[in-house]
């Protein structure tokens, strides 16, 4: 065994979650390099570190850390050069060297016992000297709760963030509620909480582990889209997870009532009582009172707009159906419109007639969709700017997250003190919208602005929990113009005409030739893939006049043999297989490649990016890449550790390694992530699945993102049988009876 004693010159690499460190020691002038895993250490500080020496054969000789010490500096020389490292903030060479020549072997014991004795060094005044004595007690402090905290297996990244959160309190916390992190911290769940209290010994039936495990229950639910559950499934679902008998925890709901943690209502006919997570019911209440707020009508003459309205299909060669004729008329004399349809049924027409009709008027137009691909064609379409709509409200720094009651210094820069500056407010895609960014959206738009959502309904809904559109709709409180007449040019397509065949419960013919419709046989699992690889490498690229990369393969399922997790391997492994030149960085189960197609899958509403000119000089900046964003790897730096991906307008983003899981392959992806999109051409497995997976929406959004081409390889019958499986997973949203309560009582004050 060989010990060393020096000082911490240079920290090279650490991981923030287990504590593993490599760093570079000073010993007595020679350097040693040091690997292991250090709870809690700084640059500068002493060390004495025991362990054996080993021949790394890239590193050359380190010396792996069994058993280390902090240690206090003894000798002036030490003191002095810890000082003077930048582990005091404050303190530089100079200032440590006169702090050091007063008071010599002393200084340590100066700084812990009698702090106010620094003013007697030239330079330090009374307010600095008591800012470098707590310095030098918080990472006393500090280090002592690293060592307490991962006594009970909590890694070294988020021990840090306890001690940023309580302080001294972490002592209490722990070993009384660590229930408490889950509410306090992000990125702590019950399941963690959970963890933590099993080592300190707290019982399985502690108030404060069930009532955090009945929030948990909820806070779960909101990842699956809902926004409340009925009691009873709260209440087994509870039970489940906690091993506890439902009956223990039904006081529970009362307390958590009390305390303002849930919100407990009676709802539907049977007046079954139904359980929010409190910001939830109030994100809905909000988001319905602001609707109501923005719903009011004008009184333009109808003849006014109808002359309006055949000047502009005049000038814009365009001939409206009378729907889309209601749509201006509506727009036009209402705070609120909804515009929903179905495929080739006239929305962006429509949408062009209102912009051009509110140009006319000298107004200011606001466009937005909730995607970056969604805004990108609205751009097209109408060829005006649009935005997403975090860009829309000027996100800023960090937006709230999960738990709304940390918001990690986040958020809009557009709200209800600073908002939109548009007269007129359009939204496309709007059934992909979820109750957190409605809300946000909300709180930015005045009354008396004209807000505009357009939709398909009867698409999937959204990622994010609420059934926003929808719900708006049924509550009928709001104007709706349901856009029906499939136009001439939309009906030559198949595309288009099977969608509506598909969402009508209609036979769809797969025998019929086609020139965007097709339907290939093939029997098992192995045989789809290999049809599919001809299809994306081969037929489909000259035919629609794209880039393989460019078509999109789309499946129901993450699992199994049609899966997105199997068919991703596969196709990087053939679209862009390994290469010397080509750099590679394996991160969890998937390896990533220069030249991948890779998908974002959670938001980060703080990394940032970047677009560059053709001399690499940045000329726009901003922050925010979001679940459902698609990009290319163009560099892997395995010396700094970064990916670097280039998304839609050339916006490119640097991903740490550390954050590669919130990227995965994208060759395929589940239909559901395809929301909002478009491709030149989709290829779509059909095959056997999970009944709940394969449903009459799906297939029908799945076919609906095509835009020259829909291949289906597989069989016939389970196509069939997904499009007559008409049960959709029930979604728990409120939004409807907030809004339809608030209507009725508006109504009793009229009256």
């Amino acid at each position: 065994m060989a010990v060393v004693t020096g000082f911490v010159e240079r920290i090279k690499y650490r991981n923030e979650d287990n504590g593993y460190t490599v760093l570079s020691l000073n010993a007595d002038g020679e350097e040693t390099i040091l690997v292991g895993t250090f709870h809690y250490i700084s640059e500068g500080e002493m060390v004495e570190a025991e362990g054996s020496m080993m021949e790394h054969p890239v590193y050359g000789e380190q010396l792996k850390v069994e058993r280390y010490e902090i240690r206090t500096p003894e000798d002036t020389l030490s003191v002095e050069r810890y000082l003077g490292s930048g582990a005091i903030k404050g303190i530089g060479a100079a200032l440590a060297s006169r702090i050091v020549r007063k008071f010599k072997k002393d200084t340590f014991r100066v700084l812990e016992e009698e702090p106010e004795r620094l003013q007697e060094v030239k330079g330090i005044s009374e307010k600095m000297a008591m800012a470098i004595s707590e310095q030098v007690q918080e990472k006393k402090d500090m280090r002592q709760a690293m060592i307490f905290l991962q006594e009970y297996g909590i890694s070294l990244n988020l021990a840090v963030k306890i001690y940023q959160e309580y302080g001294p309190r972490l002592y209490s916390v722990i070993q009384e509620n660590p229930y408490q992190l889950a509410d306090d911290i992000p990125g702590v769940g019950f399941k963690m909480a959970d963890e933590i209290a099993g080592r300190v010994g707290i019982f399985t039936d502690s108030d404060f582990r069930i009532q955090c495990g009945l929030l948990y229950t909820l806070l779960q639910a909101v990842g699956n889209g809902h926004t409340y559950l009925p009691r009873e499934e709260l209440l087994a679902q509870g039970s489940e997870l906690l091993r506890v008998d439902s009956q223990v925890m039904e006081k529970h709901l009362m307390d958590m009532q009390m305390e303002k943690r849930i919100v407990v209502k009676r709802q539907g006919d049977d007046g079954a009582a139904i359980v929010y997570a409190a910001q939830y019911y109030y994100l809905e209440l909000n988001t319905a009172k602001m609707l109501h707020d923005l719903n009011i009508r004008g009184e333009v003459a109808e003849e006014q707009i109808h002359g309006k309205l055949l000047e502009i299909q005049e000038e814009e060669d365009i001939k409206l159906d009378e729907l889309q004729s209601e749509a201006v008329r509506q727009a036009v004399n209402c705070g609120l419109l909804i515009i929903t349809g179905g495929p080739g049924t006239g929305k962006t027409t429509t949408i062009n007639a209102l912009i051009r009709f509110f140009e006319r008027e000298g107004l200011s137009i606001l466009l937005a969709a909730p995607t970056g691909r969604a805004a990108k064609r609205m751009t097209e379409a109408t060829g005006c700017e649009a935005k997403t709509i975090h860009r829309l409200l000027e996100l800023t720094g960090s937006v709230m997250g999960e738990k709304e009651n940390t918001s990690g210094g986040m958020h809009f820069e557009r709200n209800e003190e600073n908002p939109l500056d548009g007269d007129v407010v359009i939204i496309d895609e709007m059934s992909m919208v979820d109750i957190h960014l409605i809300h946000a959206l909300l709180r930015a738009i005045t009354v008396g602005t004209r807000l505009i959502l357009v939709g398909d309904v009867n698409q999937l809904p959204s990622v994010g929990p609420g059934n926003v559109l929808r719900d708006m709709i049924e509550s009928q409180a709001f104007p709706v113009v349901k856009l029906t007449k499939i136009f001439r040019q939309a009906a030559e397509s198949d595309i288009v005409m099977n969608a509506h065949r598909i969402h009508n419960g209609e036979r769809v013919d797969l025998l019929k030739r086609s020139r965007d419709f097709l339907f290939i046989r093939r029997e098992s699992p192995d045989a789809i893939i290999s049809a599919m690889l001809t299809l994306v490498q081969q037929k489909l690229p000259g035919y629609v006049h794209a880039r393989p990369f460019d078509i999109q393969v789309m499946t129901p399922m993450r699992k199994g043999a049609l899966g997105v997790e199997r068919l991703n391997g596969i196709f990087q492994s053939f679209l862009n297989p390994p290469a010397p030149e080509k750099k590679e960085k394996e991160a969890g189960q998937t390896i990533y490649r220069e030249g991948d197609k890779v998908m974002q899958i959670k938001n980060n509403y703080q990394i940032p990016w970047e677009i560059r000119n053709r001399y690499h000089i940045p000329v726009d900046k901003g922050t925010g890449v979001f679940n459902g964003d698609m990009g290319i790897i163009r560099e892997i730096n395995e010396f700094a550790e970064l990916v670097t991906v280039e998304f839609d307008e050339g916006r490119l983003v640097e991903y740490s390694f550390k954050q590669l899981e919130e990227l995965e392959l994208a060759y395929a992806i589940t239909i559901h992530k395809s929301q909002g999109s478009e491709y030149p051409a989709v290829v779509i497995p059909i095959h056997s699945g999970p009944r709940m997976l394969m449903t009459r929406n799906l297939i029908y959004t799945a076919v609906t993102r095509a835009k020259q081409c829909v291949c289906l390889v597989g069989l016939a019958p389970a196509f069939h049988q997904m499009a007559d499986n008409c049960v959709e997973q029930r979604r728990y949203s409120g939004l409807r009876s907030r809004i339809e309560e608030l209507k009725e009582i508006m109504e009793d004050r009229k009256e």
